[in-house]
C-alpha cells in the first residue's frame, strides 16, 4: 500500500503557552489513535527547534558540517506522520483530520517513493 508523509509546518519562535498547546496535543493524540485503529499509521515524530539542526554537505571530496537549519525561514518542519493509504484522496482525508486537530498550521501531504522508485534517478 502506498505511504504518504504528512508534514506539519509551524512558525519560528517559542512554542505556544501550555493552555494553548495542551488541547492541541490531546487532539493530535486522538487523531494518531484513530490512524492506528484504522491501520493507516506507520510512525510519527516531533522535531526539536531548527536551531538544533546540523547540516552536512559533501563538496569536492570533503564533508562540510554547519550548525543551524539548511534554510532560514519563517516556518519550519515541526513534526511529521507517515501513513499508509490506498490513494492520495485517502491520504488527504488523514491530512485534513491532522490539520483540524492541530489548528491553523498547514499540513503538506506527499507520497513516498516506493523502493523501486527510490533507487532510480528522477525522471524529467
Amino acid at each position: 500500500m502506498p505511504q504518504y508523509l504528512l508534514s506539519i509546518y509551524q512558525p519560528d519562535g517559542d512554542p505556544p503557552p501550555a493552555e494553548v498547546l495542551e488541547p492541541i496535543m490531546k487532539n493530535l493524540a486522538a487523531v494518531n489513535q484513530e490512524m492506528k485503529s484504522a491501520g493507516a499509521w506507520v510512525f510519527a515524530g516531533g522535531l526539536h527547534p531548527p536551531s538544533t539542526a546540523t547540516v552536512v554537505r559533501a563538496r569536492d571530496g570533503d564533508t562540510l558540517i554547519t550548525d543551524g537549519p539548511y534554510i532560514e525561514g519563517r516556518e519550519h518542519l515541526g513534526g511529521f506522520t507517515v501513513i499508509e493509504a490506498a490513494d492520495l484522496d485517502s491520504a488527504l482525508v488523514w491530512g485534513g483530520k491532522l490539520a483540524e486537530a492541530i489548528g491553523l498550521l498547514p499540513i503538506e501531504v506527499r507520497p513516498l517513493a516506493d523502493e523501486a522508485d527510490s533507487c532510480d534517478p528522477p525522471q524529467a
